[in-house]
């Protein structure tokens, strides 16, 4: 007999490839799966001595920029607007644990298309 037949060996193969896709399946981390703290769905308060521009996210996704209501598509001239005014400071973001998380992307891009990196999860 001249040939080898592979024919085995692919099935052997075949067999190994979907045992270790099965595996990297199971083995792979989940995605992101943050739990933002509790938050009461009042207005900021003002006593952060001036230091943070506190964004407020509710359950129903309604923003609140130091208790100014906005939108996710004012929320980007809020910020910017209060950035300029008030300087570079930090942006403490406040959400509910139900509030919708397209949201809170929306608030990390307009904090960066505002030009501040110093944000922060206010968690309980």
């Amino acid at each position: 007999m001249a040939e080898i037949n592979i024919t085995p060996f692919t099935d052997v193969l075949l067999v190994l490839l979907i045992i270790f896709m099965i595996l990297a399946a199971l083995s792979a981390p989940p995605g992101f799966e943050k739990q933002l703290g509790k938050s009461s769905n009042a207005p900021a308060t003002n006593n952060n001595n001036h230091n943070n521009i506190e964004v407020d996210v509710t359950s129903r996704g309604v923003i609140l920029v130091d208790g100014v209501k906005a939108n996710s598509v004012t929320i980007y001239s809020v910020l910017a607007a209060d950035l300029r005014k008030r300087g570079k400071k930090h942006i403490s973001i406040i959400a509910d644990v139900k509030a919708p998380y397209g949201i809170i992307i929306r608030i990390l891009d307009a904090a960066r298309a505002a030009g501040t990196e110093d944000v922060g999860f206010v968690t309980s």
